[in-house]
């Protein structure tokens, strides 16, 4: 209401499921290793025969990660095709690579010097959205 008080309803909701805050997703991890160096934005994930069968019982981020990773994509393309944060997608899939629900597979560094390789990671992190879910311009 315009003198600040709330409306005789009830409060006004919080907002759409994606405004939650990535602590709260990861528990408070900001780092997917015990080490607390990050899983590279090129680390291939895939879905493992384990994951697909138990996809039902995982909590809704983790479902959606192993259901997009029936094709193997790079953490900054399965975090811009989830719309999820960078880091967020990090912890996750470690956690389900330490459960057997994800195969990861660190590209040889040689490729990712790769320039086509770089671009299409340039590209998929301009494609996910800042914590206001604003895209990032992509001159």
């Amino acid at each position: 209401m315009a003198d600040g008080s709330p409306p005789e309803d009830g409060p006004e909701p919080v907002g759409p499921a994606s405004a939650v805050r990535p602590f709260l997703v990861t528990a408070g991890r900001v780092a997917p290793t015990a080490a607390g160096r990050p899983v590279p934005v090129e680390t291939q994930v895939v879905a493992t025969a384990e994951g697909l069968a138990v996809l039902d019982g995982l909590s809704f981020e983790q479902h959606d990660i192993v259901a997009a990773c029936r094709q193997p994509q790079s953490i900054a393309e399965l975090a811009a095709r989830l719309r999820l944060h960078l880091n967020v997608v990090r912890v996750l899939a470690e956690d389900l690579r330490a459960a057997g629900h994800l195969a990861v597979h660190v590209p040889d560094s040689g490729v990712t010097h790769d320039a086509t390789v770089l671009r299409r990671v340039i590209d998929a992190l301009r494609a996910i959205p800042d914590s206001r879910g604003v895209l990032r311009d992509s001159d």
